[in-house]
């Protein structure tokens, strides 16, 4: 399995924005064969701040999903709201 994070703020004004955006991107990443979780976080000090964790089974399953319509519909509606570049790591359990 994959655990990808990845963190992302939004421009001054545009959380709400991007709120229901990642929120109907986690329904539908959800329903993909290859995910095993995908959560959608709020920095509880920051409101513009937020942390996608997702769990995946194999990098083949994250090929797919990166392809979905639902996914590429995210990235073109969601990145004019983006303060900045996400900050995307992927890792591996080890125990």
């Amino acid at each position: 399995m994959i655990t990808i994070v990845a963190k992302c703020s939004a421009k001054a004004g545009k959380a709400e924005e991007l709120i229901p955006l990642a929120l109907n991107l986690v329904d539908s990443s959800r329903k993909e064969e290859g995910n095993v979780s995908y959560n959608f976080y709020a920095d509880a000090a920051d409101p513009a701040k937020f942390t996608f964790i997702e769990v995946w089974k194999d990098q083949a399953a994250i090929d797919y999903h990166n392809k979905t319509p639902h996914f590429q519909g995210f990235v073109a509606k969601a990145d004019p709201l983006f303060a900045g570049p996400l900050d995307i790591a992927l890792y591996q359990k080890l125990s």
